[in-house]
Formats: C-alpha cells, sequence, structure tokens
C-alpha cells in the first residue's frame, strides 16, 4: 500500500502551507499463527485524541447499533442494571441504546471532545485508553461488567493482549465481551484494500481469534458475518470455561477462512493484483472525465478515503471538493491530499458532473437521499468493490 499520513488527520485554512508526514502502510502475514497486521505502528496520541469521527451523524449506524444492543441482551441475557462498559465508545450511540433498555453504561475514549460531549450528553464516559490499570480502577468504583463492548477498536490497539486481560479482569463471570471489528474475509473477497489504514493495526480472522483468546484466558464463543462497513466480524467472547457454550458458528467461519486460503501467504500476493486493476480502472475513468472537461466531485471523506485516494492517485488534479455530512470535517481539509470538505449543499450550489461516493458502504442511501443530483444529469461513481457508474 502507498504510504499515506494518519487517515483522519484534517486541517484547517492556516496549515495548508505545511506538508504532512506521510507513514508506511504495509501488510505484515504471519506463517505461524496466520494473522495479518501492520507493523508500523503511528502514536495513537496522533490517531485518537482529537479525532473527528462520530457515530451518531449516521442514521445508519444509529439504527445498527440499536439493533446491536437488542441482539446482545436477546442473545445473552445480561442481568437488566447490569454494567455495560463501551472500548472506545465515542459519542455513546451503542451505550445509549442499552441504557434505554435499563442497563449502567460507562464508556472510555481517547477523544476529549467526543468523550466530553458525551458525558454531557447522559453518557459517563472517561478519557483516555483503556488497560488492566484502568480495568481495576473501574472495578473498584463500579463494579464488574456484564457486557464489554469494542466495536472498531479491536483493531486499533497495538498492546492487544494487554488490553485483553484488562478485560478478562472486568468482565463478571458469566459476562461477555462482544466486539465488532472488520473481518478480512470480506477485506479479501471483495477487495476492501481502503480499510487498511493506521489506526486498524489488525485484520481479524475467527481461527487466529481462537488461538489468541485461549492464551489470555478467553474462549471465543460466537462469530457472525454483519454488514457495516463492507463486511464486520461480530465475535462473542466469555472467560474461559466460562457457562455458555460455543456457537457453532466459529467452526464454520475457521473453515471458510481456510477453504479461501488466507492461512497462505500467496493468497495475499494475488490480493495487491487484483487491487492494481481496479486502480487502473478507475483512474482511468476519472481522468477521461476529466479530460472531456467534466467536473468531479467526492462524497464522504472517511477514514478510508484516504488511503484509496493515495493508493489509487487520485487527488486535486481529479477530485475538486469533498461533501461530508458531518460538521466536524467541513470546512476543513483532506489529509495529506488538502482537498476542500464541504456540505451536502455545495452538490447543487456548485453542480459538479459526477461525484465519486468515497463512503461506499453508504452508496445506497446517499444515492437515495441526493436523487434530485442524478435527475439533474449527473452520475454517480462507486469506487469498491467494483467500479459502478449509476
Amino acid at each position: 500500500m502507498a504510504p499515506t499520513p494518519p487517515a483522519n488527520a484534517f486541517v484547517g485554512k492556516e496549515d495548508l502551507s505545511e506538508a504532512q508526514q506521510t507513514f508506511p502502510l504495509d501488510i505484515f502475514f504471519c506463517e505461524n499463527c496466520h494473522h495479518v497486521q501492520l507493523l508500523d505502528v503511528v502514536d495513537p496520541a496522533v490517531l485518537f485524541e482529537n479525532y473527528v469521527y462520530v457515530s451518531g451523524t449516521s442514521p445508519v449506524f444509529v439504527k445498527h447499533f440499536a439493533d446491536y444492543a437488542a441482539f446482545v441482551i436477546d442473545s445473552y441475557s445480561p442481568t437488566t442494571g447490569s454494567m455495560v462498559f463501551d472500548i472506545g465508545s465515542n459519542d455513546g450511540t451503542l451505550l445509549k441504546a442499552f441504557q434505554k433498555n435499563g442497563y449502567k453504561v460507562l464508556g472510555v475514549d481517547p477523544a476529549k471532545d467526543i468523550a466530553a460531549r458525551a458525558t454531557t450528553d447522559g453518557v459517563e464516559t472517561i478519557t483516555g485508553f483503556f488497560s488492566p490499570e484502568m480495568a481495576k480502577d473501574i472495578q473498584e468504583h463500579h463494579g464488574a461488567a456484564g457486557v464489554i463492548t469494542a466495536n472498531n477498536v479491536f483493531a486499533h490497539i497495538d498492546d492487544l493482549g494487554g488490553v485483553l486481560d484488562g478485560i478478562r479482569d472486568l468482565l463478571d463471570v458469566e459476562g461477555v465481551f462482544v466486539f465488532e471489528v472488520s473481518y478480512l474475509v470480506n477485506v479479501f473477497e471483495y477487495t476492501l484494500f481502503d480499510t487498511i489504514y493506521h489506526e486498524h493495526l489488525a485484520y481479524h480472522g475467527v481461527g487466529p481469534l481462537v488461538t489468541f483468546m485461549q492464551a489470555h484466558g478467553m474462549e471465543l464463543i460466537g462469530a457472525q458475518r454483519v454488514s457495516s462497513h463492507g463486511g464486520s466480524l461480530r465475535a462473542v467472547a466469555q472467560k474461559q470455561g466460562g457457562p455458555k457454550p460455543v456457537d457453532h458458528s466459529v467452526g464454520e467461519l475457521v473453515n471458510l477462512e481456510k477453504q479461501m486460503g488466507l492461512d497462505k501467504a500467496e493468497t495475499y500476493r494475488d490480493f495487491g493484483t487484483r487491487i492494481g486493476v481496479l486502480k487502473a480502472e478507475l483512474s482511468t475513468l476519472l481522468r477521461e472525465k476529466k479530460e472531456q472537461g467534466r467536473t468531479i466531485a467526492a462524497f464522504g471523506a472517511p477514514a478510508k478515503a484516504t488511503t484509496l485516494m493515495y493508493h489509487f492517485e487520485i487527488g486535486p488534479d481529479l477530485i475538486d471538493y469533498i461533501v461530508d455530512d458531518s460538521p466536524l470535517k467541513q470546512g476543513l481539509y483532506s489529509p495529506g491530499m488538502h482537498i476542500p470538505v464541504v456540505p451536502s449543499s455545495a452538490i447543487y450550489e456548485k453542480k459538479p458532473d459526477d461525484i465519486v461516493i468515497l463512503a461506499w458502504n453508504f452508496a445506497a442511501p446517499i444515492m437515495e437521499n441526493h436523487k434530485a443530483f442524478k435527475e439533474q444529469g449527473g452520475k454517480f461513481i462507486v469506487p469498491l468493490p467494483n467500479v459502478v457508474v449509476h
């Protein structure tokens, strides 16, 4: 992968003259345990303390987390009134869903501003990075947790073993640890290479997770594929020897991963070749449109957009501006490329000819919400998992 700046390192107008540092984005495969990860680790304080992504700005994710809470409650029956603790709780969207169902909630997040707003909004949130030491402190002041969650964060942690030890220690004897991560099967199956960025240190498969959990006194008891972020894994674990049976889904996904060759290095070399084909297809399409005098905007400034734009060499020579619904990003400039981020009203004020949907996992609702753009003759371009013009 091409080196990039941190994927969420948006800058203000006053900083445009300063070049942003880029970091390697190379993927490594362990031939012993078959785990896939980055080896180059960017300081997490740089990545997360001034974070600009909030779950609550997306209606799709608000519903996803409401369904998520219902899944945990229906499937694992945590005691009503027990504590639900969320690691990387962001603006508290998931915890609010548990709160509405009668559970005590507590979150932790390193993003100072977002954590403060969540607390003001009724979801108590500790500012910082979860650790075994924090787990002891929480247990002293709040007691053990009936449910611990960590969504789109379990891939972000360098000392993952230490964090899992803290989770094990904080978890009630009958409690469950539930987490969602980008699933390696989907990354490979649908060429979702843009989910590879510095926040994501690990690319999880069920097989390596089973071994990893066992090494830390935990047991993987459930694993299912869910649609979020283009394809994620929802995994459930308990303390080793806990009361809940291991679901057949764990073995089924381990077998699927073996059938796909995710335990072999050559599989990942082939993956790199497929990414190259997509790069040629999209960049050729956009350059042809530019040569025809068409104006091109982008929709969505998620972290994955940074990887896609750098690896496919799609910069300000092709994209005039990026539309995003998050007020936290509007008025800023994209990481490294320094393309302006503007509200969606710009679609109808500036009237671009084409819009590349960088937030491709939300392509359907984006196109539905902006039917007027297409009715006026505009074209939507979805870059992944295949290049499609609507």
